[in-house]
């Protein structure tokens, strides 16, 4: 199944996705189960309801548009800047860091608009990008909401119940409860200038719009950043989606911003073996 997977991977993408039909008001979080895992029986609402509560004032959601140079159209009358992509985000620090996909930021340079669990919006610039590893940062403006607490290590046995936050285009802001498949996909993806190395796989059903956003253990801490999501050669979902692993995240972060102790530590973890 994973060597089919790999010719069909959609990788989420969101660029050239019109941001426009996008609605990031609600906050209310659908949750769905597409995985249970081994020993587990069925999450409990009440369960999911904790975690999102402890998570989810982390998760943000985002569009982006062009900047000055970033080569896209703008609007001759007024030379309001075209939106070009929308995905998914999550807070790194109290300094207005977020993190999410390199083909959701597309470019440094592009400004974002991102809106957060308060139900505020803010606008902001990728500040930096790595489209080999999939990654980008965003700097906001005025903002400093609730950081992601980073796992100990995201090594965690195959089968471990994971979770997912990210809003599905047309769709409400949503919670997956899923299983770590594998730790490694044991490959490269390219899709485009942007790809991985890498990438843990998981037993999670995602859709285009979720790019970028957070996955979590069982205990609310942030192990990997969602990515992808795989395809049979006919176009059919696998129920498989690709995450960065949090060692990577964490050292491209602390490569490009002052990391806060759990970043550093995060950083200097080594890759989980397959």
């Amino acid at each position: 199944m994973r060597r089919t997977a790999s010719l069909a991977i959609a990788g989420l993408i969101l660029a050239g996705c019109a941001a426009t039909d996008i609605d990031t008001e609600s906050r209310n979080f659908q949750v769905q189960q597409t995985s249970v895992a081994a020993g587990a029986g069925q999450t409990s609402l009440d369960t999911m309801s904790q975690l999102v509560r402890t998570s989810g004032p982390s998760y943000v959601t985002l569009v982006v548009s062009g900047g000055k140079d970033a080569g896209v159209v703008l609007e001759q009358k007024d030379q309001k800047k075209s939106a070009v992509t929308a995905g998914s985000g999550f807070v790194v620090d109290h300094d207005g860091h977020i993190m999410t996909a390199a083909h959701v930021a597309v470019r440094a340079g592009n400004t974002v608009s991102a809106r957060a669990a308060n139900g505020r919006v803010y606008s902001g610039t990728v500040v930096a990008i790595q489209p080999s590893n999939d990654m980008a940062i965003v700097k906001l403006r005025g903002f400093s909401g609730k950081a992601v607490s980073p796992a100990a290590t995201r090594c965690i046995a195959k089968g471990s119940m994971v979770y997912s936050l990210g809003r599905p285009h047309a769709q409400g802001d949503t919670a997956r409860i899923g299983e770590l498949d594998s730790p490694r996909f044991g490959r490269a993806v390219t899709y485009g200038p942007f790809g991985y190395p890498d990438a843990m796989v998981l037993k999670l059903s995602t859709q285009k719009g979720e790019s970028g956003g957070p996955l979590f253990d069982q205990s609310g801490r942030l192990v990997g950043m969602i990515v992808s999501t795989l395809f049979d050669g006919a176009g059919k979902p696998l129920n498989l989606a690709h995450a960065i692993p949090l060692e990577k995240l964490a050292g491209f972060l602390c490569s490009k911003t002052s990391c806060p102790g759990t970043w550093q530590q995060a950083a200097a973890a080594q890759s989980c073996g397959g």
